[in-house]
């Protein structure tokens, strides 16, 4: 690994150059890796000082939610050590080691801003850090799909005096105990947030829910949910939402009599909306007995209130906004016309944009069959489709 200060210079006029993959986190070291497994030079480039950046910064609790051998990425497997289901400061320990154990060339501290062609037409030039420009044979773009923080723009929310964070702030439910809280969004940071802070000692805790999430159990009877994922990855839409009612059936009490009814949505329908199922971790007992309230959407804040959809007003000590996450790529590659309409890549995986061969994003879709796994699937795709496509113009390792 390197620092900023030994980012290697490449020449616009040379004709080799390296990949750069941008951002250091699962998609970006498996990237990296299957590159070098092809003899190619890549560089990662890093924004922060250490690689697993967005992991480090996640709430002590959490734990993957698939299995440890189905997300380990390509070259090494993950320690049987870290248990079936591997907590954070395991993943952040797994990633640091990846970088280690594969040697891959990674410069932390330096910010890529803007991604265009080169000069020449024949690459990429990439402009970072202290006025660096770099050339590339190809550029694989893995700066994570939750990376920047995202708060509702609420009515009244400038005027607010209560305290409103977002969850990406939220580390234990330490400083909550004895504490009014109430957690915005029910997705799987918001169920889990809920659930720590009633482990954790807060006197209330109220779930913000404007659309019913799907709710799978993480295992029933040994078989992970995440098997039956990969199982109906490529299966039609309509069809696995027709198999998961049944089963949510079978596995999943209803919730309705405590304010979350069963959603009117299939379960993979939302899947390619982007909302992943919520895997249970103690929110369904939380509700049953009534220790996380569920109560409607957030429709604005007035003073030291919220107001909610139903009418209701409520004044929490403490509104933890788990809101979700903006791709916030429109700075570094929204000039190329290879953004949809929601700032999300075209493409993802092996695929190129058509009016921008050469370019590849990778860690931007929500695969029911998990995140950690299908980036690495990805990345042995984008080193081939690399080698393929740029080949004579890349920098090789020596033998």
């Amino acid at each position: 690994m390197a620092d900023s200060a030994a980012l290697p210079a490449t020449p616009a006029s040379s004709p080799a150059r390296p990949v750069y993959v941008i951002g250091g986190g699962p998609g970006g070291l498996a990237a990296a890796y299957a590159l070098r497994a092809q003899g190619v030079r890549a560089v990662v480039l890093e924004k922060s000082d250490r690689v697993g950046a967005s992991w480090r910064r996640h709430y002590d609790r959490l734990h993957l939610h698939t299995t440890r051998r189905l997300s380990a990425l390509p070259g090494l497997a993950m320690p049987r050590r870290f248990g079936r289901w591997v907590s954070r400061d395991d993943v952040v320990r797994y990633l640091e080691k990846y970088a280690e154990h594969h040697e891959l060339e990674t410069v932390t501290g330096v910010e890529v801003s803007r991604v265009e062609r080169s000069p020449d037409g024949t690459g990429w030039l990439l402009h970072a850090t202290g006025g660096r420009e770099l050339t590339g044979a190809a550029v694989v773009v893995a700066t994570g799909y939750n990376h920047t923080p995202r708060i509702p723009d609420w009515p009244g929310r400038d005027a607010y005096t209560g305290e409103l964070i977002h969850a990406a702030e939220y580390r234990n439910p330490g400083p909550y105990a004895g504490r009014d809280v109430l957690v915005v969004g029910a997705g799987n940071t918001g169920a889990e947030i809920a659930v720590d802070l009633v482990e954790g000692g807060a006197e209330r805790v109220r779930l913000s829910v404007r659309t019913a999430p799907h709710i799978v159990r993480r295992s029933t009877a040994g078989w992970a949910a995440q098997y039956t994922g990969v199982l109906v990855r490529r299966l039609p839409v309509g069809l696995v939402d027709r198999l998961a009612r049944p089963m949510a059936r079978l596995s999943v009490p209803d919730l309705s009599a405590h304010g979350l009814p069963r959603p009117d949505t299939g379960l993979y329908t939302r899947v390619r909306e982007g909302a992943i199922p919520v895997q249970d971790v103690g929110l369904i007992d939380a509700v049953r007995q009534g220790k996380v309230e569920i109560v409607a959407a957030v429709d604005g804040l007035d003073e030291d209130k919220v107001l909610l959809a139903d009418g209701t007003h409520i004044a929490p000590d403490t509104v933890i906004a788990a809101t979700g996450y903006d791709r916030s790529l429109e700075s570094l590659v929204g000039h190329l016309d290879v953004l949809d309409a929601r700032g999300m890549p075209v493409v993802n995986g092996a695929r190129s944009p058509q009016n921008a061969p050469g370019l590849f994003f990778s860690g931007f879709v929500t695969p029911i069959s998990g995140t950690f796994r299908e980036v690495a699937i990805d990345a042995e795709k984008i080193a081939r489709a690399i080698v393929k496509g740029e080949g004579r113009q890349l920098s090789r390792l020596p033998v």
